[in-house]
């Protein structure tokens, strides 16, 4: 396994900025976050010229891209655009939300079967995060989602399992399904918490990883809204520490 760091720690900044900051912190791996609604970064600017990002990011550091992940949704002909950019870069791991809580299982395998299809044709992984609000809250719908769309993979966010309407309720059952994972210390009633605070067995967590043969990611991704005053550069230091101290 392999540690990264998310963009969108820094999300709050420019995107080259955050390229910046992450190589300040001695990450060496990125995971390039959009937002469609942020100023970091648009996906829609990334669709609309993949080759003019490409040479926008190579200009800007020397950080090896390993994932797109997006905030919102995306139509399928943007996608394909953004599946251009990431084969450019070399990147064969895209992550994109599931819909929210109350749409209808069949057309959110609907959605995820066009998408897939797409991603696949560029040999692209297409996983789907898991994250309280949308139809992966539950790990049981998580994991039925992946089973009826063959070759999704789930994003795990262990995070919103420990911190949710889930909280008390085993999520060992997506690991089977896990082809990427977004981290960061969290607790049973809050989201983020300092690294060291929470309740995050990062130890048991890797474990579990390597039963099923992971061999991809463990990208940080702090929240900016939620650090709180806490040292932003010392709580990524510190998790990515960890993090290489148990994945060695």
């Amino acid at each position: 396994m392999f540690v990264a760091a998310s963009s969108r720690c820094f999300s709050d900044e420019s995107f080259e900025v955050s390229c910046e900051r992450l190589t300040d912190l001695e990450y060496d791996k990125i995971e390039i976050w959009m937002d469609e609604e942020s100023d970091h970064l648009k996906p829609s600017e990334v669709s609309r010229s993949p080759e003019d990002f490409y040479s926008r990011f190579r200009e800007a550091t020397r950080l090896t891209p390993i994932a797109f992940c997006l905030e919102n949704d995306i139509e399928p002909t943007a996608f394909q655009s953004l599946c251009k950019a990431a084969k450019l870069l070399r990147i064969a791991q895209i992550t994109i939300p599931a819909s929210p809580l109350g749409t209808p299982f069949n057309s959110e395998i609907d959605r995820l079967k066009a998408l897939l299809k797409i991603a696949s044709r560029d040999g692209i992984r297409l996983s789907i995060k898991t994250k309280t609000g949308q139809l992966t809250e539950d790990p049981r719908t998580a994991t039925e989602l992946c089973q009826s769309v063959k070759g999704l993979g789930l994003t795990l966010d262990p995070s919103y399992y420990t911190c949710g309407p889930y909280s008390n309720t085993s999520y060992d059952m997506v690991f089977p399904y896990v082809c990427h994972v977004h981290l960061r210390d969290s607790t049973s009633d809050q989201v983020q918490v300092p690294v060291g605070l929470g309740e995050i067995d990062y130890s048991r967590m890797i474990s579990m990883l390597e039963r099923q043969n992971y061999h991809q990611f463990l990208s940080v991704e702090l929240l900016p809204s939620l650090l709180n005053g806490v040292d932003r550069a010392l709580e990524l230091r510190k998790l990515r520490m960890l993090l290489e101290s148990v994945v060695i």
